[in-house]
């Protein structure tokens, strides 16, 4: 096998199942925090089984209600002022003239200025539990279950991981503020209290999933750093002896020019460890920003070492919920469900809802051969 571009010689079709109830949430199925706020979307949850049920850390998107047609409102977390302060005030709304020449709202995500410089998030993100006996039909929380905390999260929590090991369930996500995207952890035995680790990664990194057990001793994790000027965002893994403090950082992954993963990389689920290998489920985007999921296969040993990797995606937009949206053209999962030779992928579609597909473990095997 070669490190990173062995694909399978086998033309066994892996197929995904969408469910027939997707979209299983929108944004209509969450209560805002705030009442005079809305939900944009509901999506990239993290993903793992408690139990007997599914449950979902979902990311929401929100923002206050924009009654001015001429102004753009965004949150952003205030971190100025006392504890009491904050907690009186928890969010600051700043008011954006849509006229300003010096602003460019082209991207329903992002406030930039015409240097390409992102400004704002046009929302702020927070984690929410839902839950389902099924796997299909949620409760969901009434109230966020982690809401951003501190300034390094001042623009929003994002993308939630979840990882049982040992004897907890820890979460990694995305914090985001003007200092960048930096990875924080946080972690739970019932998803009713979490207890916050703080950041282990800087700015810039995302799309950090930690591995279901020690590999040599240590813990391993999937990371995306962001370069500027030189390099890609493409996949790395790291080491740690604690969960707190990362090193050993090697390159794993990277971009393939001409294919659907052309232009950017990064973890998507949780590895899943089969008797061959640590399988990931992973995503990538062309340049046109079309997201797809797709497989690779990783050393049981050796993490940093790529097994093989699937050409074509197991997964991508073509559902009308994945065409049209937020964000169109989107798939984008955050976890998934094993059991036997059945994964259940729950993933993002266009920025705006949740959906699932179910995967067979056989074929994805057979075409990572």
């Amino acid at each position: 096998m070669t490190r990173e571009d062995k694909t399978a010689s086998t033309e066994e079709t892996v197929m995904a199942v969408r469910a027939a109830a997707n979209p299983l949430i929108g944004p209509g199925d969450i209560v805002p925090s705030y009442p005079d706020w809305e939900v944009l979307g509901v999506f990239n949850a993290g993903v793992h089984r408690h139990g007997d049920e599914t449950i979902l850390l979902l990311r929401v998107a929100e923002r206050p209600r924009q009654s001015d047609p001429a102004q753009v409102l965004v949150p952003v977390l205030n971190v100025e002022g006392s504890e009491a302060e904050r907690l009186e005030r928890p969010m600051t709304i700043v008011a954006l003239d849509r006229d300003d020449a010096g602003l460019d709202f082209s991207d329903p995500r992002v406030v930039r200025d015409r240097a390409g410089q992102t400004l704002y998030l046009t929302s702020i993100s927070h984690l929410r539990v839902a839950r389902s006996r099924d796997g299909l039909r949620f409760d969901i929380d009434e109230w966020p279950t982690l809401l951003p905390a501190e300034a390094m999260e001042a623009w929003g929590i994002e993308d939630p991981r979840i990882t049982w090991l040992e004897d907890r369930y820890y979460t990694t996500y995305s914090a985001v503020s003007e200092k960048g995207v930096a990875v924080g952890l946080a972690s739970t035995a019932d998803f009713a209290t979490f207890e916050r680790q703080g950041l282990i990664l800087p700015p810039t990194n995302k799309d950090v999933a930690i591995f279901p057990e020690r590999i040599g001793g240590k813990y391993w994790m999937l990371h995306r750093p962001v370069p500027e000027g030189l390099g890609s965002p493409e996949m790395w893994v790291a080491s740690s002896p604690d969960l707190i403090h990362w090193g050993d950082h090697r390159f794993l992954m990277g971009l393939r020019p001409g294919l659907w993963d052309s232009a950017r990389i990064g973890a998507g689920c949780v590895p899943i460890k089969t008797d061959r290998g640590w399988l990931i489920l992973y995503h990538g985007a062309d340049d046109q920003h079309n997201y797809a999921m797709g497989a690779a296969l990783l050393d049981l040993v050796q993490p940093d070492r790529v097994l093989a990797r699937m050409e074509q995606p197991l997964l991508t937009p073509e559902a009308e919920y994945e065409t049209s949206g937020f964000f169109a053209n989107v798939v984008f999962a955050c976890g998934a469900v094993e059991t036997g030779d059945e994964i259940v992928m729950y993933y993002g579609a266009s920025d705006d809802t949740m959906a699932a597909a179910t995967l067979s473990l056989k074929q994805i095997m057979a075409r990572l051969a």
